[in-house]
């Protein structure tokens, strides 16, 4: 390796980066680095970061006032993250699904959507550092 060559970050770097951006509400950011780590294929977690990519997406739809394109993707994050619980890769997946779950709660008994996501409310994933 040439000295003016950087190492890869590891996927755990790159899941942590991920994390913070998806809790700053940056979710299509986020979202970005998701499909980095499963288009890597490390370690057999596609569906796990597949799940992830569908939750960020999602809440992108939320923001963009797509309620509509947000409840298709509800359903496919919960069963591709389901098959992780309760953790997974340092994240708390159990915590994680019941936080969507309870936020998507009026959209998916058909409240009409006030368009707001507020950041206090928005679901936020744990994410233990030290976990390779």
């Amino acid at each position: 390796m040439r000295s003016s060559q950087r190492p890869e970050p590891s996927a755990n770097a790159i899941l942590g980066a991920a994390v913070g951006l998806f809790n700053d509400g940056q979710h299509l950011a986020a979202h970005e680095l998701f499909e980095e780590l499963w288009e890597a294929g490390e370690g057999g977690d596609a569906d796990f970061y597949k799940g992830l990519i569908q939750a960020a997406i999602a809440l992108h739809h939320l923001e963009d006032g797509n309620a509509a394109g947000a409840t298709k993707l509800y359903g496919g994050h919960r069963r591709y993250l389901g098959q992780y619980l309760p953790e997974h890769a340092g994240l708390d997946v159990e915590r994680f699904l019941a936080d969507m779950q309870r936020f998507f709660a009026p959209i998916l008994r058909g409240e009409p959507w006030d368009g707001s996501c507020e950041r206090g409310r928005l679901p936020r994933l744990e994410h233990s550092a030290s976990s390779g």
